[in-house]
């Protein structure tokens, strides 16, 4: 080989790692800035929604809206509990990356002893905002102090009940308020965990400012939980959620529909039976 073509042959290798090492640069500040869009994938309410088709489903159900201290607006719905005592307690309900509080209620069987509480997260259905990690967890406050402080101070339960992206509100509401269980479907340990599985050669506990990190959370919770895992999860591999799972403290039940993925697990026959079984026989 002359001088010439080895001069050549360095030249292209040169440009081809400048290449390798300048697109993964290139990258990270796309993932640091547009990561809400990978996040959160909000969706507006539908113009044709009608209150009356969740009324045939629940008779009781009334929309709600709340404002919150940095001047936005969220909406939702609540249904009352029709029990003629006091009924059982609270379920509040935090749903999915691209979930509407109506989607969650209109699959929602009756359950006449619990009162159905959600917001819709801000930026979803008719809720004002832009949804993020802090903004979902102070509203989740705001959700329970604004609705618990109804009940005059008398005891009350409180179930936090999350789905995959709100398993990780769920969990800092049952850290930060009294619940007396909590359900997670299709749950994470980290967000950061679950990045880095899609992105493994990226600093992604570096570049993550929306962490919803309940594994951290978890060794400290002591109240009852239910894990309710997909066995052919590809968005939220369920070894993400045996991992939370493992790292809860209190008394917990896990349920692997193993036959069920990530968007289909609330139509497996059993899910609303296992659900309704734990409310059931909380202390």
């Amino acid at each position: 080989m002359s001088l010439l073509s080895a001069l050549l042959w360095q030249s292209i290798l040169r440009i081809i790692i400048g290449v390798i090492v300048a697109i993964p640069l290139a990258l990270y500040p796309m993932l640091y800035f547009f990561q809400e869009k990978l996040i959160f994938h909000p969706r507006q309410e539908e113009k044709d929604f009608s209150l009356k088709h969740l009324q045939a489903i629940h008779s009781s159900v009334e929309r709600i809206s709340l404002n919150t201290q940095s001047g936005f607006e969220l909406h939702g719905f609540l249904v009352p509990s029709t029990a003629k005592d006091v009924g059982k307690g609270w379920v509040i309900y935090f749903g999915g990356n691209k979930e509407l509080t109506s989607d969650w209620l209109a699959d929602v069987p009756s359950m006449p002893e619990w009162s159905l509480l959600a917001v819709d997260y801000r930026g979803y259905g008719r809720s004002t905002g832009q949804p993020g990690e802090e903004a979902l967890s102070e509203d989740a406050l705001l959700l329970y102090d604004r609705f618990i402080a109804r009940q005059d101070g008398k005891p009350v339960r409180v179930v936090a009940m999350g789905r995959s992206l709100g398993s990780g509100v769920a969990v800092y509401l049952a850290a930060n308020r009294p619940v007396s269980g909590v359900i997670l479907i299709t749950p994470y340990d980290s967000l950061v965990e679950v990045a880095q599985g899609y992105y493994p050669y990226v600093p992604v506990s570096w570049l993550l400012k929306h962490r919803f990190d309940s594994l951290t959370i978890a060794p400290r919770l002591t109240m009852p939980a239910l894990f309710l895992i997909a066995g052919k999860d590809i968005i939220i591999h369920p070894y993400h959620a045996e991992r939370l799972a493992d790292a809860w403290h209190g008394p917990k039940q896990i349920i692997r529909y193993v036959n069920a993925d990530h968007d289909n697990i609330p139509l497996v026959a059993s899910y609303w039976q296992n659900i309704h079984g734990f409310l059931t026989d909380l202390p």
